[in-house]
């Protein structure tokens, strides 16, 4: 009998099991320490630079004995008045004592997820948009760190 081979929980695009989840704040962690391995002992604001790509911004929010709290965005600069528009802006946390890293929102606010019409399994909307912003920051940090950001 042939087994299935499966893929591994991080990469499905549709959230499979809390456990999965937590598998990828766990890659997230790893990525990010990558990126920046100090992750804020400092409150001051960081910035990456490469060559032909965009600059990376870093902000500690806030820092307590077990969780940082950061802001994480590229900065674009757009329109004759040249406004400054910061996207994707993920708020951040970091949990330290269990190695994981979380999106709690962009900076205007928390993850938020609609309820279809009828349906009242608000739990699992919560997962799918929590696998949703988790899996992009996966990703997201993987392309910064094959780019060479890095925040010293």
């Amino acid at each position: 009998m042939l087994l299935k081979t499966r893929k591994p929980a991080y990469v499905e695009p549709m959230p499979r099991s809390f456990a999965a989840l937590m598998d990828v704040y766990e890659l997230n962690y790893i990525r990010l320490r990558q990126l920046c391995p100090d992750l804020g002992h400092d409150l001051q604001p960081r910035l990456s630079r490469i060559a032909d790509g965009m600059d990376l911004h870093f902000q500690v929010l806030e820092r307590g004995p077990y969780t940082t709290t950061l802001l994480l965005t590229y900065e674009f600069t757009a329109g004759k008045r040249q406004t400054q528009r910061r996207s994707p802006n993920l708020r951040i946390r970091v949990y330290h004592d269990a190695r994981q890293v979380e999106v709690l929102g962009k900076d205007t606010g928390p993850l938020r997820w609609n309820a279809d019409e009828g349906s009242s399994d608000l739990g699992w909307q919560a997962m799918q948009t929590r696998w949703r912003m988790n899996r992009f920051l996966y990703k997201w940090l993987g392309f910064c760190l094959r780019q060479g950001h890095r925040f010293a």
